[in-house]
């Protein structure tokens, strides 16, 4: 079940809210009483409520926003059980002042801004002990590992335990709070109005992640990067999950390098079966893993792992998904190994992603030209491969019928930039931007004013994803529906 917290300066916004969100399927609902300006008219608030509510009156020092008298607020506490709010949040020291009373249940709470205590466990017995129906426990994540003691701590607890870990580090802890037992979660009204850091929308937990569909048995794929927050990730594989009805869930992990090798030890305890792995984690994944297949080794990179029989197994869907969408374009099988055989390719960027283009093209007989802006970059990535290096400043006159642009020119939001010129580009070529936001970069729309063919950045992220989610769960992935919903999300109206 998702709680969603709602706070607004007036009485009949916080209502017109507590009505809409019930309409939207929301079943429990937390009033922050310290946001109201003026008189808090408990009895008008809870009368005809339209679900189950939270009473909660929040001090500043523990990042609520009530600036009046303590004994002011515990009056407005006392006067929420006496009206029979259904809950109402107590923190530790005060629990013991607002006394029991008719079928109100009690939440004793504790947050902590700054960290995750080593003491939780001591901390969860304090408050269990204040005659606590439900116990609450908020902390900020500093480490990944957080999220894992926090949920074992949710899971062995006798008192049902609400138990989060705030900030982006502390996220999967709200989603993953179901599996392991809590009776709730917290989501916010809106996306824009988070009340808590790393909080998340009442939307986005339905729709996204379907929260009340992740059981105790749910598989959990996760991507892990840092940062993570922009991934798009998440959104077509929970899609694809969702429709083929498979028990999964997939959630954003953000994990600091220094970090990495204790997250990939404790992944299986999480429940964790699969990983995307991106920047800047591709590399440094390598030697953590039990066994890697021949891609991984020869691009020196990994972005899936998945949990099997045999440990934590590397993959690399990248180079299989770059060769997919060129065939595809133009027109035959990549499982020709040589169906670029005897077309000259032109590789711009020398990083992560042109060392995967590079690899798939010389491995399906293309010649390749790399330039990159870093000259001895891009001379190691062309010996790496066998192709040859290009000054960047010497890009526009190689006579190529590929050109992949793997440089972030023409990202949002630098929307107006191309990293080749238009006049240059010709009708027999295929071009290859692997900047998937916006779709149609500048270098797309010249390309295909131009009348080359197109192979755009949305299309291999899909390929790649779809190949992942096959690897995750043995299931074909519905290609088609991930491709929309990544297409949806970075449309004009949501480009961010």
């Amino acid at each position: 079940m998702i709680c969603v917290s709602i706070a607004r300066s007036r009485m009949r916004h916080l209502m017109a809210e507590h009505k809409h969100l019930v309409d939207q399927g929301a079943a429990l609902i937390e009033l922050r009483l310290d946001y109201i300006a003026g008189d808090i008219q408990i009895k008008k608030l809870l009368e005809g409520r339209p679900s189950p509510v939270i009473a909660t009156c929040r001090r500043e020092e523990d990042g609520g926003r009530y600036r009046g008298t303590e004994e002011q607020r515990l009056q407005i506490l006392r006067t929420a059980v006496a009206e029979g709010v259904d809950y109402v949040d107590l923190e530790e020291d005060t629990a013991a002042l607002i006394p029991r009373f008719g079928k109100t249940k009690r939440i004793v709470s504790h947050h902590d801004f700054e960290k995750t205590p080593d003491d939780i466990a001591d901390i969860h017995a304090r408050l269990a002990a204040l005659d606590a129906d439900i116990v609450k426990i908020a902390t900020m994540a500093c480490t990944p590992r957080d999220n894992l003691r926090m949920l074992k701590l949710v899971q062995s607890s006798k008192v049902p335990t609400v138990g989060i870990c705030m900030g982006e580090i502390g996220t999967p802890s709200r989603l993953l709070a179901g599996k392991f037992g809590s009776p709730f979660t917290f989501a916010t009204f809106h996306h824009e109005r988070t009340l808590a850091p790393g909080q998340l929308s009442f939307q986005e937990m339905t729709e996204v992640y379907h929260y009340d569909e992740i059981k105790s048995d749910t598989d959990v794929y996760a991507v892990i990067a840092d940062p993570v927050g922009h991934s798009m990730s998440p959104l077509v594989h929970n899609a694809a999950l969702h429709e083929q009805g498979v028990n999964g869930a997939y959630v954003p992990f953000r994990v600091p390098r220094e970090h990495l090798a204790e997250f990939l030890n404790d992944a299986p305890q999480l429940g964790i079966r699969g990983l995307s792995v991106t920047i800047p984690h591709k590399e440094a994944t390598i030697p953590h893993l039990d066994k890697i297949d021949r891609v991984v080794h020869d691009i020196g990179a990994a972005n899936t792992v998945v949990m099997s029989e045999e440990g934590l197994v590397g993959y690399n869907t990248d180079a299989r998904a770059i060769l997919e969408s060129i065939a595809h374009q133009m027109d035959c099988s990549y499982s020709d190994e040589q169906f670029l055989k005897g077309r000259r390719a032109l590789i711009l960027g020398s990083g992560g992603v042109a060392r995967a283009v590079a690899y798939a093209l010389t491995r399906s007989g293309a010649s390749v030209d790399i330039a990159g802006r870093t000259p001895e970059r891009t001379k190691q990535l062309a010996d790496r491969f066998g192709c040859q290096a290009v000054d960047w400043a010497a890009r526009q006159g190689v006579d190529c019928d590929i050109l992949v642009n793997c440089t972030p020119v023409g990202m949002h939001p630098n929307v107006d930039e191309s990293p080749y010129a238009k006049h240059r580009l010709k009708p027999s070529m295929l071009v290859f931007d692997t900047v998937y936001n916006p779709e149609s970069t500048l270098l797309v729309k010249e390309a295909r004013s131009q009348g080359c063919g197109i192979v755009s950045g949305l299309e291999m992220f899909v390929r790649q994803a779809a190949i992942q989610y096959n690897l995750f769960t043995g299931e074909k992935a519905p290609v088609d529906l991930m491709r929309d919903v990544l297409r949806r999300a970075i449309g004009p109206a949501r480009i961010s």
